[in-house]
């Protein structure tokens, strides 16, 4: 997929997890969080031309594993914020998803951390110097 195409993408998964926000929907906000968050680790993985992206590929698909270097790798590249993001991402993921043990509140103080990955990976992909 595209830069662009992802960019937009991620974004249109944020609004939805905004609006899903709004209307008290804990459980599909946090799902499309977690989706804006594994499409910009797709993402950057595919701009630095990660092995795990030609893993990814061959599979079909990516897996939890693939991601988890491609997050990795990324967190030595561009540093540790990387890491508490896609941790919240996670945890809102499993918790919030799959379980439904979260309310509103809980996706609202893990929210910015996933705006802040989504804003670095807009940065990177369009930052000739990356």
């Amino acid at each position: 997929m595209a830069s662009l195409e992802r960019v937009k993408l991620i974004e249109r998964l944020l609004g939805e997890a905004s609006g899903y926000l709004e209307k008290g929907d804990a459980v599909q906000s946090s799902e499309k969080l977690y989706k804006s968050a594994e499409e910009c680790i797709k993402a950057l993985a595919e701009h630095f031309d990660f092995k795990e992206v030609k893993d990814a590929e061959e599979r079909g698909r990516w897996t939890v594993t693939l991601l988890e270097k491609a997050v990795r790798r990324l967190a030595e590249r561009l540093g540790g914020a990387i890491i508490d993001s896609w941790n919240g991402a996670n945890y809102l993921h499993v918790w919030g998803f799959h379980e439904v043990k979260l309310d509103t509140e809980a996706v609202k103080i893990r929210m910015p951390a996933i705006e802040s990955l989504i804003e670095m990976t807009k940065k990177t992909l369009v930052s000739p110097s990356a």
